[in-house]
């Protein structure tokens, strides 16, 4: 039998926000350039409310990120036994931010079933869900590692130091985009 690794809240908040953030961005940078992000938003139904990639908000997309992950901690800590130190926890994880984030959201978002009834654009486009569900499935599995394993403290380091190099990037753009308007 599995020993439960059971988190506690502040320490499974600060993992969540940074695997939940450094996915978001690798997932957003594959998506944004196999999918041609920048012609999806400015044309067609997308451009009616989606912000154009050039906005100053969409660039510090991910600064905003670790809200999301103190979101996602608050409901996995209260589950902790469920998702953590068993072999299927990471798959549970994934399906409970597939099922209640993406397909089943109470918001007519455009990739769930409220948003195929409730707004003109009817069936989701195939490639939101190529960014989205692996996003969820990655969060999942290396969030479930992290927690599982405490002992490898080189993880703690390089997630780290990757957390902090993609909050610093688009500080860095924006600067320089304020600089040289």
């Amino acid at each position: 039998m599995n020993t439960i690794h059971r988190p506690n809240l502040f320490g499974l908040t600060i993992k969540t926000i940074i695997v939940h953030t450094i996915t978001y961005f690798f997932m957003g940078i594959l998506a944004f350039t196999l999918l041609n992000y920048t012609q999806s938003f400015a044309t067609g139904t997308l451009a009616c409310f989606m912000r154009p990639t050039s906005d100053p908000l969409v660039k510090a997309g991910v600064l905003f990120q670790p809200i999301r992950g103190l979101i996602f901690a608050l409901v996995f800590y209260p589950l902790g036994e469920i998702l953590f130190g068993r072999k299927s926890g990471w798959l549970i994880m994934g399906w409970m931010l597939v099922g209640l984030g993406i397909l089943s959201t109470f918001a007519p978002a455009p990739a769930s079933i409220e948003g195929m009834i409730y707004t003109t654009l009817g069936l989701p486009n195939i490639t939101s869900y190529v960014e989205i569900v692996p996003q969820a499935f990655l969060l999942s599995g290396i969030l479930s590692y992290w927690v599982n394993h405490p002992e490898k403290k080189w993880l703690n380091w390089v997630l780290g130091i990757v957390f902090v190099i993609i909050m610093g990037l688009p500080v860095l753009g924006l600067l320089a985009q304020a600089a040289h308007p």
